[in-house]
């Protein structure tokens, strides 16, 4: 399936983990892709396994220098942009009393902070091209997750930001969507172990009684929203969850 052919795709976090996946995921399906990320040493190795497709940019996604740079990266590697994924997101699990200021600027600055400098950034190739967002939002922003405090907020900041851009960019061809994702990666292996009783919560209430594969179960979902098949969405939130959450 080439359903991306053409499409030249920013992925924020795009070297390990859900990014990772949709790097390899999105290039499989016809796309070149710029991964943004602090892992070097992944990013290196996702780059070197498809050089004609993936080129790789170390960067701190808080920075709007960083942002600027992944841009013109994509249009000097590959002539243009035409999609932007914004993916990655640090945060700290702690219940919300115990949480200091550092980590709820941890969150809203590689959350919030980093969706909208990529957002800004990419804006004025974007609207060249009538191209697509997906950001990330979460199930725990939904659901109001114990021990997501600075997270949860910041999935939600992020939700509310992408209904805006919907709004103000469809004019120029800009759309704007959100994936919720549920998928077993290392962060969520590490929260397994520190939370193993949040974690079987959530596997006996799910309909699928799973977490996703983040390449097979998730990437699909941003791709499609990533091709003309999803052009006549925009402002939504698709759950990529095996049901967990049901918007109504």
């Amino acid at each position: 399936m080439k359903n991306l052919k053409d499409r030249v795709i920013i992925i924020t976090g795009g070297a390990a983990g859900i990014g990772g996946a949709m790097t390899t995921e999105l290039t499989q399906r016809g796309a070149c892709v710029v991964a943004v990320d602090l892992n070097q040493e992944a990013g290196k190795q996702k780059a070197a396994s498809n050089p004609e497709q993936i080129v790789f940019l170390k960067g701190d996604i808080s920075k709007e220098s960083v942002a600027v740079e992944a841009v013109a990266l994509a249009i000097s590697k590959f002539g243009k942009l035409t999609s932007l994924v914004n993916n990655a997101h640090a945060s700290r699990q702690k219940p919300l009393l115990e949480l200091t200021d550092e980590d709820w600027n941890l969150s809203m600055n590689t959350g919030l902070k980093g969706t909208l400098n990529f957002m800004k950034a990419a804006y004025p190739e974007l609207k060249k091209t009538k191209g697509s967002i997906v950001n990330f939002g979460s199930g725990a922003g939904l659901l109001g997750q114990k021990n997501q405090g600075s997270y949860a907020a910041a999935k939600e900041a992020i939700r509310g930001l992408s209904r805006v851009a919907a709004n103000e960019w469809a004019i120029d061809g800009i759309r704007v969507n959100i994936v919720c994702p549920l998928a077993f990666t290392e962060g969520v292996k590490q929260w397994k172990e520190n939370f193993p009783e949040q974690y079987e919560d959530i596997i006996s209430k799910n309909p699928m009684h799973r977490f996703g594969d983040p390449q097979k179960d998730v990437a699909p979902i941003v791709a499609f929203l990533l091709s003309e098949d999803s052009q006549y969405m925009t402002g939504q939130t698709l759950m990529a969850d095996g049901g967990d959450i049901k918007l109504r």
